[in-house]
């Protein structure tokens, strides 16, 4: 089929109203995958992994809180039209339970997160038969959902299994680097000031990868409401403790972490903003942080800096 017939054809199935467009891959021979991916971290795993073989779209752009995030009209076409979806999984995207429930009856839906064996996750302190869902903050963790992710395409491409496999390989091996890279680099911190204070409590695993002590005002969702009390708590730990360094994140409003700085400094203290993280998001698109390998390196760079005072 020439160029000119294809736009023909694709001008004929919207005008007949057609709910599913097939949309080829540059160079491609058969019609790219489509693929919805609830956060900016999934699309991302799904698009290393996929290469040409798939078209990759996000719910959840940057800055956006995956907890509190409810669906639109639109997001409900786009799922609805996709021939995978995938979604994190471990309760992360509470909102959108009921609608990928539904949607798993027609469509493949996968819980990519919940490839991570049970005995690595973290059970959340507050309801402990439920489970801390941000393993991306351990990148041998992360490894699980990209091969998940892997599997995933398989499922719906069996014929791509070979291109699945060597991406995923290879991108497995580019985290590995980046680990390393980050180790290195929040290894420069003293052992007595590797401790990490941010709004939400979504750096745990992070704090379990690289031997950092985590504290956060809220819980591991951010639904949870942060109280006067604890707010007080963390503000006596940072003057007890002489903390030089709290952060905020892209995708929490940054009153809570304001209030621990003025706390602080009503005894005396002076505690700055180091920087601010990605925590539950990606960030801006066609920036390093826009992907998952920049996103913690750029977390370990802020991180690193603000606790060191440089």
């Amino acid at each position: 089929m020439n160029l000119r017939q294809r736009i023909f054809q694709v001008i004929a199935a919207l005008l007949l109203g057609s709910t599913s467009l097939s949309i080829y891959a540059a160079g491609a021979s058969s019609p790219a995958l489509q693929v919805v991916a609830t956060t900016g971290m999934l699309a991302d795993a799904i698009r290393e992994v996929g290469g040409t073989r798939v078209q990759v779209s996000a719910l959840m752009g940057p800055g956006v809180d995956p907890h509190l995030y409810r669906q639109t009209h639109s997001d409900v076409t786009r799922l609805a039209r996709a021939d995978l979806v995938v979604y994190h999984g471990l309760n992360l995207e509470a909102q959108l339970l009921p609608l990928l429930t539904d949607l798993a009856r027609t469509r493949s839906v996968v819980a990519l997160a919940e490839a991570v064996p049970r005995q690595a996750l973290l059970a959340d302190e507050e309801n402990p038969t439920q489970f801390d869902p941000h393993i991306w903050m351990n990148p041998s963790l992360w490894q699980h959902v990209v091969n998940a992710a892997r599997d995933a395409l398989i499922s719906v491409d069996a014929k791509g299994k070979s291109h699945y496999d060597e991406r995923a390989q290879r991108y497995n091996q580019a985290i590995n680097a980046m680990h390393e890279r980050t180790q290195a680099k929040l290894h420069t911190v003293p052992t007595d000031k590797r401790v990490l204070i941010t709004a939400h409590d979504a750096f745990q695993y992070f704090g379990q990868a690289y031997g950092y002590e985590v504290l956060a005002i809220q819980g591991i969702s951010t639904e949870s409401e942060a109280s006067l009390h604890q707010i007080g708590q963390l503000v006596q730990t940072i003057v007890q403790r002489n903390i030089s360094a709290i952060f905020v994140e892209s995708s929490v409003p940054d009153q809570s972490i304001r209030a621990l700085v003025e706390g602080a400094a009503a005894q005396g203290h002076n505690v700055v903003i180091g920087g601010e993280l990605y925590s539950d998001a990606l960030g801006p698109d066609d920036t390093p942080e826009g992907t998952y390998l920049g996103m913690i390196e750029h977390n370990a760079s802020v991180i690193a800096n603000g606790l060191r005072g440089t």
